[in-house]
């Protein structure tokens, strides 16, 4: 009789990107993985996600019935924002505040002083689609004027007559008590049954009414194509592996059943660049370095984050193109630097480069597709930094017709070839530079004290100008670096904020209802992990709180004691904040009684523990770096010089490999210039060192 075959255990990651969409498989039981890539396809993303876990699987000579998870990575809700494509929305909010949106923070943009004019951007709901309802709640919760039916079903009514199906609501201090919210969301389901409604108090339970308003809005906002985006993947992916768990990457560097994800789709976000802050995070950590600068280059653009001991920074301070969003996210900062951004002339006759990308329809000049615009990819080919083809092959690359492309925007300028590329990749480098001093040195980190780590399709491809301008000791570059953000996916654990306002001073501090509020979230984060399969013995609650000292317009996030909720538990997190604030803004009040610590959001995180694939070594093997060697071609650095090509798959541990030269692998390329040297350790990561700073 022979032996059974062993039930396989395969977790799929896939990250969908502007130009291709990155696949990752891992077998739990053996650590085996998979990797490949496939052209993202922007008209029916879904499409491009389930011909990656076809690929993926046959490399692997499976089928859908191995797959236990799959972990995914979305752009649906960011690009929906970024390209402004939004559907009519609706607004209620309390009577007396119906221009909270128009006022906002009153605030420009950086730069403005050197214009000579700024115009406000335009609101995401315009005035006419506004409408109040009379009640009113003090900052405690307690009811001072009662909430009006008739007023609530009168904008129901409207919106209704309107033709306006997707609705946000936003009551004044409705994070203390969400009763108001509810009778409205009630009177809505009643009188708009098809409506599409976010109500604040579900979306984000926190003060400062016009983030909370927008933050709300968004949420609305994208909720009817992320869900369809999402539901539609959930029918197809059920033809390929009937049942399998289908989870989706959140912007606060956690997974989310794609089922609870359609009603918090604002989490979303970052979906993508959340994932491969993640994942470069874990690889670099077992490299040996904790203090990391992350940069994920695309095809349409570069996300850089920091990395401190182990640990990608978060925020509720971010913003997706106009619109703020006070919801936890791992604080990327995104720029227009990518494989496909078109380089293109200013009406001054300067040459730049990106935000607008070639995209992966019709891409760069080079795939020969349509596209007539130079791009960052164009300049590398044609420079001899990256091979006539992508994917080991499968898209092949006209170097003339990119060549070609060059020459005219060359002659423009009045540049050779040479010239224009070698300018397109300046620029864009000092792009990518630019960001990631925006992640460092403008919040008071000296950027030579990290390690960069390079990822993604073109993530690499400067890597080594990029240690020039910021003088970073070294690079590290993953195997496989264009699949990074697919691996980080399988990295990450289910994981869900709660957060409830309670403005105190710390002298005046209510421990009794203090506990009660960590109560209410702790069993709110209990309940929803409940849901998604974790039982109280797999749970982890983390709680943390935001303090500041009285008249601060910020807070400092710190974390709150585990256990009981006592007055040592209370003084421990005010020391905490303390020693915060000195590292983060390089000083305190600890000493001086006068300024008082106030206490503003209580959080909690709900944590559902998933288990992470293994970061393996490679074995020794015999000889030196020769052994990969593919062959030579001419690379333009400084001058065009005849270069070793190396294939990586060939290189092993304690191989270095001298510039110039090219290393390249299926998803990626890198660069070694002349005077940089890249060597391989224990685990396959390229460790990019500058000659005279070893």
């Amino acid at each position: 009789m022979g032996t059974p075959a062993r039930q396989r255990q395969i977790r799929i990651g896939i990250d969908t990107g502007g130009t291709f969409t990155d696949v990752v498989a891992v077998d739990e039981e053996t650590g085996r993985t998979a990797t490949t890539k496939t052209p993202s396809t922007p008209a029916d993303p879904a499409e491009g996600f389930l011909t990656g876990v076809r690929k993926v699987l046959d490399l692997l000579g499976l089928d859908g019935s191995s797959v236990t998870a799959v972990s995914h990575g979305t752009t649906v809700a960011t690009n929906q924002l970024l390209e402004g494509k939004l559907d009519r929305l609706g607004f209620i909010t309390t009577e007396g505040y119906e221009s909270v949106l128009e006022i906002a923070r009153q605030s420009v943009p950086d730069g403005y002083g050197n214009s000579y004019f700024w115009v406000k951007p335009p609101r995401i709901v315009p005035a006419d689609l506004v409408r109040t309802v009379r009640g009113r709640l003090d900052v405690t919760g307690a009811e001072v004027r009662p909430f009006s039916r008739e007023d609530a079903v009168a904008a129901a009514r409207f919106f209704r007559d309107a033709g306006i199906t997707t609705i946000g609501v936003c009551f004044l201090h409705s994070y203390a008590d969400d009763a108001h919210e509810r009778a409205m969301l009630e009177v809505l389901r009643e009188e708009c049954p098809d409506a599409v409604v976010s109500i604040s108090s579900e979306v984000l339970r926190e003060y400062r009414e016009y983030e909370r308003s927008v933050t709300t809005l968004v949420d609305a906002a994208v909720k009817p194509k992320v869900g369809a985006y999402v539901r539609n993947i959930r029918h197809r992916l059920d033809e390929l592996a009937p049942g399998v768990p289908f989870y989706v990457m959140k912007s606060n560097g956690g997974v989310l059943s794609a089922a609870e994800v359609v009603h918090q789709p604002i989490t979303t976000m970052l979906s993508g660049p959340a994932a491969g802050a993640l994942g470069a995070a874990l690889i670099a950590g077992v490299a040996g370095f904790d203090r990391v600068l992350t940069c994920d280059g695309g095809g349409t653009s570069t996300d850089v984050t920091v990395v401190v001991d182990g640990q990608p920074t978060l925020t509720t301070e971010g913003s997706v193109g106009d619109y703020p969003s006070k919801i936890p996210m791992i604080d990327v900062v995104t720029v227009g630097a990518g494989g496909g951004s078109i380089a293109w002339l200013s009406p001054e006759g300067t040459l730049k480069v990106g935000p607008k990308s070639a995209g992966a329809d019709p891409g760069p000049i080079c795939y020969d597709n349509g596209g007539d615009q130079p791009t960052v990819t164009d300049a590398h080919v044609v420079l001899g930094r990256i091979p006539p083809h992508l994917l080991g092959g499968e898209i092949p690359l006209s170097v003339d017709a990119a060549r070609a492309g060059l020459e005219t925007l060359g002659a423009t300028l009045g540049m050779t070839v040479e010239q224009a590329a070698t300018g397109i990749l300046e620029i864009s480098a000092w792009n990518q530079a630019n960001a990631l001093r925006q992640v460092t040195v403008a919040r008071g980190l000296d950027v030579r004290d990290f390690t960069l780590t390079t990822f993604g399709g073109s993530g690499s491809l400067l890597a080594c100008r990029l240690m020039d301008v910021l003088g970073l000791p070294r690079t590290l570059v993953p195997p496989n670096p264009g699949n990074v953000s697919a691996f980080g996916l399988l990295t990450v654990d289910v994981r869900n904020d709660y957060v409830q306002t309670m403005v105190s001073r710390h002298t005046d501090l209510d421990l009794d209802r203090l506990r009660a509020i960590y109560v209410d979230l702790e069993a709110q984060a209990a309940a929803a992990l409940e849901g998604e399969g974790f039982g109280p013995d797999a749970q982890r609650l983390q709680r943390n709180a935001d303090l500041r000292y009285v008249g601060q317009a910020f807070e400092v996030r710190v974390p709150v004691p585990d256990g009981v909720l006592d007055a040592a538990a209370a003084e421990q997190a005010a020391q905490a904040f303390h020693a915060a604030h000195r590292q983060l803004y390089g000083y305190d009040f600890v000493d001086d009684p006068r300024q008082a610590v106030e206490w503003v959001n209580l959080r909690v995180t709900g944590i559902g523990p998933i288990r992470r694939p293994d970061v393996v070594e490679l074995p020794a093997r015999d000889g030196g770096p020769e052994r990969a060697v593919t062959g030579r071609r001419p690379v333009f650095f400084d001058d065009w010089v005849d270069t070793p090509t190396y294939d990586r798959t060939g290189l092993a541990p304690g191989d270095v490999v001298p510039g110039p030269a090219i290393v390249e692998e299926f998803g990626s390329t890198v660069p070694v210039h002349p005077g940089f040297s890249a060597a391989v350790d224990a685990h396959g990561n390229l460790l990019l060192t500058k000659e005279d700073a070893r």
